[in-house]
């Protein structure tokens, strides 16, 4: 009795000592995090303290130190509510944009190739893979060519997206002139905060006027398809104005977070002149309707992109089309999508019945029960889509790079553009509902006891899959 009362007293310090550095870190760095993460470190530190301690203390911590916009709370009249929400962040305003929606990926990488090619003074990439595969290749070619000219290019890729690309490739875009960062990478701590906060990002901008953005990383399977496969389904855009100019500002604090040279400063009017060219070389555009760069992440005050879904599910009065690879949402979005179907919105959810994420799939469902149980339309495509595009009534529409999981909404560094014009919102409904014959119903019986504590168990750890 003797002998083992010590080792329990040493324990129950060790576990004292673990809680408490959660609950003083959260109060001293105002972390606000979903009960049901605050409840899966607490509990892991009162059952594997020796595990759960170090792993909080790498990686618990989601958002970084950042000046917080204090908001007069004065709503502008005439505008959408989304705006003011947005500005209230310390975001840019919305803007006039000339917007192009790509139907497929052979049009998105002549877009992209387009945007490459108009860059005349700065080009900026980011992105979370640049595949050594032959459109990785020819990406990269292009980046060499403008390199060549005489244009700053800068390629800033995500240090888990690095690793799959060779040290060749990068020695190859260095020799040719092409600068390269990589962010966050994973044994060097050259990018502040845990290693588990990626960068998701995918712009890429041409002399801070022109803007190609989306969901599709750089490499075959998002463009043209992998050797005997067919390529993704995705989503992508490119427009000019100053959502351009918001995008480039976003992509210097990234390049400079991950260890990059500033930029030096662009001339008086250059980039007037910039978006004057690519007005004249860009082909067929719509007409210019409204639009607002979102970025979201450990970098900003506020969790972004989840304020304005939560804020639309509760703003919306007649329908909601969205499209996501994975869905494992919070409680919050959850329960806000659930009680807006259930006062009569149109919800349709469209997603793979398959994705390349099995273990997302598997923490999908009891998210999935609960929205079918309330009303909420979920269509199971057979084949592997990455879009991500959310439309709210006919009067806003989100697309970028932001998944419907918390990983993407609470945890990576994401961007999205919101649109206002009637004909990206009318262009980006159309798309996803074309999708909706191709699926099938989800089904929503209830699970056995090995499935359902299987599921359990991996939604206590779904925020970092």
């Amino acid at each position: 009795m003797s002998a083992w009362f010590p080792r329990i007293t040493l324990h129950s310090l060790v576990v004292l000592i673990s809680v408490l550095t959660y609950v003083l870190t959260t109060r001293v760095e105002r972390e606000r995090r979903p009960p049901s993460i605050a409840i899966a470190w607490v509990l892991g530190m009162i059952a594997l303290p020796y595990l759960t301690l170090p792993m909080y203390l790498m990686f618990g911590r989601r958002k970084l130190p950042r000046r917080i916009v204090q908001w007069s709370g004065a709503r502008s009249h005439g505008r959408h509510w989304a705006e003011d929400l947005i500005e209230s962040f310390g975001l840019a305003p919305a803007a006039p944009s000339a917007v192009r929606l790509h139907q497929d990926g052979g049009e998105s990488a002549d877009a992209l190739f387009a945007t490459i090619s108009t860059a005349a003074r700065r080009l900026d990439i980011c992105t979370y893979i640049l595949g050594d595969d032959p459109f990785g290749r020819e990406a990269m070619q292009h980046m060499i060519e403008r390199a060549r000219h005489g244009v700053q290019v800068r390629l800033l890729i995500d240090g888990v997206g690095a690793l799959q690309l060779p040290r060749a490739c990068f020695n190859r875009l260095n020799i040719a002139g092409v600068e390269t960062a990589i962010f966050s990478p994973l044994l060097a701590r050259k990018t502040q905060g845990p290693r588990n906060l990626r960068d998701h990002r995918k712009l890429t901008i041409a002399d801070g006027a022109r803007l190609w953005a989306g969901g599709r990383n750089i490499a075959a399977e998002y463009f043209i398809g992998l050797k005997g496969e067919k390529p993704w389904r995705d989503l992508s855009f490119d427009l000019h104005g100053p959502v351009a100019a918001a995008a480039a500002d976003q992509f210097e604090a990234d390049w400079v977070a991950a260890g990059g040279t500033p930029a030096a400063r662009s001339p008086a009017g250059a980039d007037e002149g910039a978006a004057a060219a690519a007005t004249q070389t860009s082909g067929p555009q719509s007409a210019a309707g409204r639009a607002q760069f979102l970025p979201s992440g450990p970098d900003q005050a506020e969790d972004t992109v989840y304020a304005l879904l939560i804020s639309a599910c509760f703003q919306a009065r007649e329908r909601m089309l969205a499209v996501t690879p994975y869905f494992v949402p919070d409680a919050g979005l959850e329960t806000a999508m659930r009680l807006a179907a259930r006062r009569g919105v149109k919800i349709d959810l469209v997603l793979p019945a398959v994705s390349n994420h099995r273990l997302a799939d598997i923490a999908r469902n009891r998210a999935l029960r609960a929205l079918s149980g309330a009303g909420v339309q979920i269509h199971l495509l057979p084949y592997m889509i990455h879009a991500k595009a959310v439309v709210f009534d006919d009067s806003l529409a989100l697309s970028g790079s932001v998944n419907l999981d918390s990983r993407s909404l609470l945890l990576n560094y994401e961007c999205a553009v919101a649109f206002y014009g009637a004909r990206e919102i009318d262009w980006l409904a159309n798309w996803v509902r074309a999708l909706i014959p191709e699926g099938h119903a989800y089904d929503c019986r209830a699970p056995g006891l090995l499935r359902d504590l299987g599921e359990g168990l991996l939604l206590t750890v779904a925020y970092q899959l």
